[in-house]
């Protein structure tokens, strides 16, 4: 294993193997280097500070669950920012919702919803990949997460809650409610 000399920051191969081997000290010191970079490119692409913010966090979240995966073939900047751009891509498919045109508001009952659905089939390869994140996801939110920051991801990324309707739900403010959303997302992110 590399090592720094003291007072110099470590490359990315140094950090990596740091945080593989579970590290969280060193995803921070990845997070920190990257973060500006990520939130400049992906602050271009949206025009909501909120939606940039939470898929900035997505990024790392993304980041850090491929880490293993990296494999030096380029730049670890070009790596990080190839993901950044597919999760601003996905963001951009998951908000086109079905529409129907208002002169067949009688055959509304008809439409199916879920025919956009039907033919995204997941690989087996992804399908386990998906179950070993979400295990490993749920393991870290019932053993580190507090049950307020479990209850705020649930009805904001799982219910998809915008925070305003949580905030007064619970009577907290909305920067209560980002700042308990950032730490759950941080130590999630860590798994």
């Amino acid at each position: 294993m590399l090592v720094a000399a003291p007072g110099a920051q470590p490359d990315e191969s140094e950090l990596i193997e740091r945080i593989l081997a579970g590290d969280q000290a060193a995803f921070e010191q990845l997070y920190d280097r990257y973060l500006p970079r990520v939130f400049g490119f992906v602050q271009k692409r949206l025009d909501n500070r909120a939606d940039t913010e939470e898929t900035v966090q997505e990024v790392f979240f993304h980041v850090f669950s491929c880490l293993a995966s990296y494999r030096k073939e380029a730049h670890f900047a070009a790596w990080v920012l190839g993901i950044a751009r597919r999760t601003v891509a996905n963001r951009f498919k998951r908000k086109r919702h079905p529409t129907v045109p208002l002169e067949i508001e009688d055959e509304l009952e008809n439409v199916d919803y879920a025919a956009p659905m039907i033919g995204a089939v997941p690989t087996p390869h992804e399908t386990y990949e998906c179950r070993e994140r979400a295990e490993r996801i749920e393991a870290a939110a019932a053993l580190e997460l507090t049950s307020e920051q479990r209850l705020l991801f649930e009805l904001h990324h799982l219910r998809h809650h915008p925070i305003t309707d949580i905030a007064s739900l619970l009577d907290k403010s909305e920067d209560a409610i980002k700042s308990n959303l950032y730490r759950a997302r941080r130590v999630l992110l860590a798994r």
